[in-house]
């Protein structure tokens, strides 16, 4: 069988001439604890971090995931599903220490670069454990919100959204 991997260089303002690999199937083979709600696309569709994020590396992704994304040059909480700020400056997670490996942009980045079959297990571990743990924001939802009051909570719904948890509970 011929080795259809496909190498991956990023040449944007955080990363210059780093590369790697898609080993796995776009939007496949997951590890089975980590079940997002939501692809890449989805989420840009329906809006996050308000419009600014992935601005200067949409080269390194599918075009598609960008054909109806909501994108600013500047932060816009209006962009947001629930349209209300819930996101800190990049700087906050830099001192947070929540960014990992190659991904300087955080999380997200992580997100797409596995959603498109990158893996590297070390950091993929670290970055599933985060997104698990951030279900708690779905039991405090589900713990202080009537069903399907999408105006209770919506900053936590919001970042429900980021991280690919369905907010519509």
């Amino acid at each position: 069988m011929a080795n259809t991997r496909k190498v991956i260089t990023v040449n944007d303002s955080m990363q210059s001439n780093y590369t790697y690999e898609l080993t796995e199937p776009m939007g496949e083979k997951f590890s089975p604890i980590f079940t997002p709600a939501f692809s890449p696309k989805e989420m840009l569709e329906q809006g996050v971090f308000e419009g600014k994020y992935l601005n200067d590396c949409q080269d390194e992704f599918p075009k598609d995931w960008f054909e109806k994304a909501r994108l600013s040059d500047t932060p816009d909480p209006s962009l947001n599903f629930f349209g209300i700020k819930s996101r800190q400056p990049l700087q906050v997670w830099q001192e947070k220490g929540w960014i990992y490996g190659p991904d300087p942009r955080g999380w997200f980045q992580w997100y797409c670069r596995y959603y498109m079959g990158r893996r590297i297990p070390e950091i993929d571990e670290k970055q599933i454990k985060r997104w698990r743990a951030f279900t708690r924001h779905v039991g405090q939802i589900k713990a202080n919100c009537l069903p399907y009051d999408f105006d209770c909570r919506p900053r936590q719904r919001q970042g429900l959204i980021q991280w690919s948890y369905d907010p519509f509970i």
